[in-house]
């Protein structure tokens, strides 16, 4: 069975406890379709490296920011925008590079984006100077990729 088309949004506070909120609420909502424990919990790690960017880098932990997530299943692909109204991105191709922080201060890896990029199908960063960035990334479950062939 396919499943139709359907889709959420929530938005929070920029506090970094919100992370694990984020994790849960994608992940309940996803988890009404056919997917195995290892994309979900690749969708539930995906989802705290965005939303950690966003509160980090994004709103440099101010809780005045939101962050805002949608997601929309559409016949077994799963679609994720995270999106912030923060600081920007001043150079998205370094800051796609492993290993590159702005933060190594607080022991962040710099592994955000390729992790994103390994555990999902695409990932698009838009991303403006003093406007925010917004994160979009695409997931083919393999139930769906199973049912094509």
């Amino acid at each position: 069975m396919m499943a139709q088309r359907n889709f959420m949004s929530v938005s929070f506070a920029a506090l970094s406890q919100n992370e694990a909120f984020a994790r849960v609420a994608v992940a309940s909502f996803i988890s009404q379709l056919d997917i195995t424990m290892d994309e979900l919990e690749e969708i539930k790690t995906v989802i705290s490296e965005a939303v950690t960017n966003a509160i980090i880098h994004g709103y440099d932990e101010n809780p005045e920011g939101v962050v805002h997530i949608s997601v929309q299943i559409d016949e077994g692909t799963i679609d994720i925008v995270v999106e912030d109204k923060g600081k920007g991105i001043e150079d998205v191709e370094q800051a796609m590079q492993p290993l590159y922080t702005t933060k190594p201060e607080l022991e962040r890896s710099g592994m955000g984006f390729t992790i994103m990029e390994n555990f999902m199908d695409s990932l698009e960063v838009a991303t403006s100077v003093g406007k925010g960035t917004t994160v979009r990334l695409t997931k083919r479950l393999s139930f769906a990729k199973a049912l094509q062939n």
